[in-house]
């Protein structure tokens, strides 16, 4: 590389150190308050084109009421992340695909809903485009929260089909390569390596193809080869890929999760761990065409907890693929599960009152 060359790289370097310095999507959150992060602005409605999509639309808010209801989380007690902006994007995304986004019909190409191509671009950016922004948002910002707090989750995310250039499968916006490099291009962070562990039932091909040949990412893919994307050249930045026949079910998946954790744990050692948790695998799923239960996929999320408590590593969560209308449920009670383990802290109502009790002993 000659030296015009290398000067523009570092000026972009640099770019992306001011842009992830000046950000608004990182914020100190108050002790009260939990690393679960959403708002309401995650949902996606557009006139009833959405149900054109086997994706419930409606997912992200419904895990919220379910854990709302169990008195695990309120409005207060939640984390509300802020929308990313174009500057926030360009850390990772180029400016010409920004750009395309401005075409419905390229917008209508990703969501896969092919109607979208007949509304006009602002209520495609209103109604789609803008939830996206803000669960993007949320990953960059569970990203830091896990530091700060050891675990964090956005009930939202896992657009794991995006990258740099180009979106797909319903992702837009590469918020696992985003939230990754917010952390890598922060001058205050001690995040030097990370570990991708994509649960979800396809390939994550999206931020693989932005870490092709990126020696500070481990990156370990557990999906059903037989469906979309089926990408090969992204394959190729895989460190641990395990390629699962059709309607595999809990027994099966889950030996093969937790030794290749194991193995992978053992061969890096990330300062983040980024698990995609997609519930696309759960029986029943006509995407995903694998056979997990409900229970199978609890027991798996607190593995992939519990071994990355085992060695002190950060966890961020992200919610990933998940058709079905009872897969939000899953999810909640995944959440509640964990915290049942210890793995994770949730403010409930009695936990509040304990804490009081204490407080009152001690005085």
């Amino acid at each position: 590389m000659d030296k015009l060359g290398r000067a523009k790289k570092l000026g972009k370097v640099e770019d992306k150190v001011q842009s992830v310095a000046s950000t608004n999507l990182w914020f100190e959150i108050e002790p009260q308050q939990c690393p679960i992060v959403y708002r309401k602005e995650y949902n996606v409605h557009f006139g009833g084109f959405e149900k054109l999509h086997p994706f419930d639309a409606s997912k992200w808010g419904n895990i919220f009421e379910h854990l709302k209801s169990e008195g695990a989380i309120d409005s207060n007690s939640v984390t509300k992340p802020e929308e990313a902006t174009e500057q926030d994007l360009l850390v990772v995304h180029s400016k010409q695909y920004l750009k395309n986004l401005k075409w419905s019909w390229t917008v209508a190409k990703i969501a896969e809903i092919p109607p979208l191509a007949l509304l006009p671009n602002y209520l495609v950016q209103r109604l789609y485009l803008r939830p996206m922004r803000f669960q993007t948002g949320g990953s960059i910002l569970a990203g830091r929260l896990a530091m700060k707090r050891g675990w964090a989750i956005n009930i939202g995310g896992g657009f794991h089909h995006a990258n740099a250039h180009r979106g797909g499968g319903f992702c837009v916006y590469a918020d696992i390569t985003l939230l990754i490099q917010f952390l890598f291009n922060d001058r205050n962070s001690n995040v030097k390596s990370a570990m991708i562990v994509d649960l979800d039932a396809h390939q994550g091909n999206g931020y693989q193809r932005d870490f092709i040949n990126n020696q500070k990412v481990y990156i370990m893919d557990v999906y059903n080869k037989r469906i979309y994307p089926r990408d090969t050249d992204a394959k190729k930045s895989i460190n641990c890929k395990v390629e699962l026949e059709p309607f595999t079910s809990d027994e099966t998946y889950l030996d093969l999760v937790e030794k290749n954790l194991d193995d992978s744990l053992d061969t890096f050692q990330p300062d983040i761990l980024v698990y995609n948790a997609g519930t696309d695998i759960l029986e029943g799923d006509r995407l995903g065409c694998l056979s997990v239960s409900p229970k199978g996929i609890l027991r798996r999320d607190l593995l992939v907890f519990q071994k990355a408590s085992e060695r002190g590593i950060p966890i961020v969560m992200l919610t990933s693929g998940g058709y079905l209308k009872v897969t939000a449920k899953i999810i909640a009670n995944s959440i509640l599960n964990l915290h049942k383990a210890g793995l994770i802290t949730l403010p409930f109502e009695s936990d509040c009152i304990m804490d009081l009790a204490e407080v009152l002993r001690n005085r």
